[in-house]
């Protein structure tokens, strides 16, 4: 039998194995392939929030603005005032309002909230995060007064829109309202704040105003000057960004 001899070109090698490892690292890039999602980056919303101060002689203690879902409440009057609601409405603290588990973000004023005056606070939110916010202060020249915003909803508004609201004292509930000496945080009598005893009707109502001594209430510490009319409180919020 006629034996017939063949030997590959050196070229045609090279050509062989290239391909051999062409299909070889697609194979391995089949098996690897990683695909990367970048998430989109959060759209944030900035709102600003004035409060002015309307009584004649009431300072109001630092401020506290909170975010929170659409469905919360800090308070409900007819009902009885949570702890956090009794610290601020007492003493000012509010310490217990923005550890509330339905709190997202909360920022305090700088100091005291003096007749007439104005601050301004923000708060800048994740736009997911839009829904509702709420704000108190105690009117300090008293037992358990406080004021402020209880669940305003904010989703919604367009960049540069403004609300104007005003607000009443309520009260507490929580102490009653004997005006007397040693009982009240205020630069009128310098005295207790928070106390855990409740001895008043211990619900949530409309304040019905101070007395002093100048009508009648013998052993009140307040003069004429700490009494107030609703409202209390002016407000006015702004979507900035």
């Amino acid at each position: 039998m006629k034996r017939t001899d063949f030997t590959l070109k050196p070229s045609l090698i090279a050509m062989l194995a290239a391909a051999t490892l062409l299909t070889a690292c697609g194979d391995d890039n089949d098996d690897d392939t990683t695909v990367v999602v970048t998430p989109p980056a959060p759209v944030m919303q900035t709102f600003t929030v004035t409060v002015t101060n309307l009584t004649a002689n009431q300072p109001m203690s630092p401020v506290i603005l909170a975010s929170h879902a659409s469905d919360a409440m800090l308070w409900n009057a007819g009902e009885m005032a949570s702890e956090a609601i009794e610290k601020i409405a007492e003493g000012g603290d509010t310490a217990d309002i923005a550890a509330l588990s339905v709190i997202k973000s909360s920022v305090n004023g700088t100091g005291l909230l003096m007749p007439g005056m104005s601050e301004t606070l923000t708060l800048t939110l994740d736009e997911a995060d839009v829904a509702s916010i709420s704000l108190a202060t105690m009117l300090v020249n008293t037992n358990d007064a406080f004021t402020g915003i209880n669940s305003y909803t904010i989703a919604g508004m367009e960049v540069d829109a403004t609300t104007a609201m005003k607000f009443m004292a309520y009260d507490a509930g929580t102490e009653a309202n004997s005006e007397a000496k040693g009982t009240m945080p205020g630069p009128a009598d310098g005295g207790e704040g928070f106390n855990a005893s409740r001895d008043d009707v211990d619900f949530v109502h409309i304040h019905p105003g101070v007395i002093s001594m100048y009508d009648g209430l013998t052993d009140s510490v307040l003069g004429a000057s700490h009494r107030f009319d609703n409202p209390v409180l002016a407000v006015t919020i702004m979507r900035t960004e």
